[in-house]
């Protein structure tokens, strides 16, 4: 027979399910009986008593022929146990009654999300209130939306190469300032404007009209010098700019066609040429499985749908 106050080893607390093995044996006065509730052996149960019993440092249960009894310090033992357990468990319910967190995450250009996404973005949230959406709003492209725990992108590629739910193409042309519409009268007269363009994908190396290429390609301008060019990092601050009548900015429909109808932007010489480049949705794996994620992809086509009719 061990000791009754045996040194203990220098624990702060036993083993979880040391504990849930006492409680049940401590409740049932029987090893067999708690290994069933428990699904383990009778003698499973027995060794991770006498494991308690060895990291308290005294005995919990007088062993007696056929039956066991719980000594004084099991009875203090049961008290605590019983006491912690049942508070674990009422936590743990009131946690799972709490619903998971409906969200949306998604990534697309910042031009897109300044632009086309964010003016629109009010209409899907009072329509989904209890719905948190993430806009990741960034140059960088996100090859694993899985692992970048998102539901979904907008990617902005040549049509030839764009894969899901295609929302729209886009044509370009150049905008300006009212202002500064009144002194072109023909495309030739962009030669005294200040050109108001973004870096290309490589940076420095690209040619200043990368973005105006298809227009100028269209209008037989491919040799067109602008008087000064001013380059951006973000094709936001080259429409706000070009809206402080500061230049000529490449005007990218339909995401300036808010822009355009409210008149803050003009296009001195009408319709514009395709760039063979569109928008589309690309789904994670993981959207599957969320049904807001498949709201707010229906949404967007449904807003893109609605943007070509006007």
């Amino acid at each position: 027979m061990r000791q009754q106050n045996a040194k203990a080893p220098q624990h702060d607390l036993p083993p979880l399910e040391l504990l849930r093995s006492f409680e049940a044996a401590a409740r049932a006065l029987s090893f067999t009986k708690a290994a069933q509730e428990l699904h383990l052996t009778q003698s499973a149960v027995s060794r991770q008593i006498q494991q308690l019993e060895e990291s308290v440092g005294v005995l919990l249960f007088e062993r007696r022929h056929r039956a066991i009894v719980l000594t004084e310090a099991g009875r203090i033992l049961q008290r605590a146990a019983v006491e912690c357990l049942e508070r674990l468990r009422d936590a743990t319910a009131r946690l799972r009654a709490v619903p998971a967190p409906r969200q949306v995450a998604m990534t697309c250009t910042p031009g897109f999300a300044s632009l086309w996404l964010i003016p629109r973005l009010a209409h899907f949230t009072a329509s989904h209130p209890q719905v948190d959406v993430r806009v990741s709003a960034a140059l960088e492209v996100f090859e694993d939306l899985d692992r970048a725990r998102l539901d979904l992108a907008v990617r902005f590629v040549p049509t030839s190469r764009g894969t899901g739910a295609a929302l729209f193409e886009e044509t370009v042309m150049p905008l300006c300032a009212p202002q500064i519409a009144s002194q072109l009268r023909e495309p030739a007269d962009l030669a005294q404007q200040t050109l108001l363009t973004i870096d290309g994908p490589t940076d420095m190396d690209a040619a200043p009209t990368f973005d105006w290429d298809p227009w100028l390609e269209i209008m037989n301008l491919q040799g067109l010098r602008m008087k000064s060019t001013v380059r951006f990092t973000h094709y936001t601050d080259a429409v706000a700019a070009a809206i402080a009548g500061q230049g000529v900015v490449i005007g990218r429909m339909p995401l300036l066609a808010q822009v355009l109808r409210e008149g803050r932007l003009v296009a001195p010489f009408g319709a514009g040429a395709s760039s063979q480049r569109g928008y589309f949705i690309e789904p994670a794996r993981r959207a599957a499985g969320n049904a807001d994620a498949q709201d707010f992809m229906r949404w967007l086509r449904a807003e893109a749908e609605l943007a070509r009719r006007v």
